[in-house]
């Protein structure tokens, strides 16, 4: 047990803790609503983009899968705003570039 010991490290390191949180709080709370309401808005924009394409292609002489892809696509950015609005907002941006992907897969069924 021969370790070195500094005492000068302790409190440099301590100040630093202290500095950074006194500011962190505020800093990153602005960040994480500006996220979680980024992530809400994207996912009803989606969802509406959604569930209105899929009514529009469930009138015309699409196949079935397409309307079923838009409307599946819709209900993950549905899922996806939901997280998003709770600070889910990482699961949130993958869900919404998944329930996207869904529908862009309709679309080539188009």
């Amino acid at each position: 047990m021969s370790g070195r010991t500094d005492s000068d490290a302790g409190p440099a390191i301590a100040d630093e803790a202290e500095e950074y949180a006194e500011e962190a709080p505020e800093e990153y709370a602005e960040d994480a609503r500006r996220a979680r309401w980024t992530a809400t808005g994207t996912g009803a924009l989606l969802t509406l983009a959604g569930l209105a394409a899929a009514l529009l292609r469930s009138t015309g002489a699409a196949p079935a899968l397409v309307p079923a892809a838009y409307a599946a696509g819709a209900a993950v950015c549905a899922l996806a705003a939901a997280l998003g609005s709770r600070g889910r907002t990482r699961r949130a941006l993958w869900l919404l570039i998944a329930g996207t992907m869904v529908m862009a897969v309709g679309d080539q069924f188009d």
